[in-house]
């Protein structure tokens, strides 16, 4: 099961999301795709198998992952400062890989109905739902 982790900014997000992951999944492949090297490399650092930075990154990730983890801007165009492009959001749209999204309300992007619990309790609960589809 190929796992893609997708983040921008510093990757501080996708790190967590690596790491938690590696804790509990310890066999999983996850690929790492930044929108900048930084957040590439706060989640190799973190444990990701593979790496990888930018748009054709996510593109081509999106066509291979089995499942898509990253905060909810990844899908919404011109998201995330910017970072996220109307390409990106489009491949990861499209795919047709079982979708994560971590309700982060920045960017303009605001999620009602959701609880603020932090990232950390985020990150956890991202860690269930993988749980729970591998297992299915």
């Amino acid at each position: 099961m190929n796992i893609l982790v997708i983040d921008a900014q510093g990757g501080g997000i996708g790190r967590q999301v690596v790491s938690a992951i590696r804790d509990k999944l310890p066999d999983l492949t996850i690929t790492a795709v930044g929108t900048n090297t930084t957040a590439t490399s706060a989640m190799l650092k973190a444990g990701a198998n593979a790496g990888a930075t930018g748009e054709n990154a996510v593109i081509v990730g999106a066509r291979k992952a089995d499942i898509i983890i990253g905060p909810i801007g990844i899908v919404v165009a011109d998201s995330l400062f910017g970072e996220i492009t109307p390409n990106m959001a489009k491949a990861v749209g499209q795919s047709d890989a079982k979708r994560i999204l971590i309700p982060v309300n920045h960017c303009d992007n605001v999620v009602v109905g959701i609880q603020d619990i932090g990232i950390k309790g985020l990150v956890e609960e991202v860690v269930t739902e993988l749980l729970n589809s591998v297992e299915h």
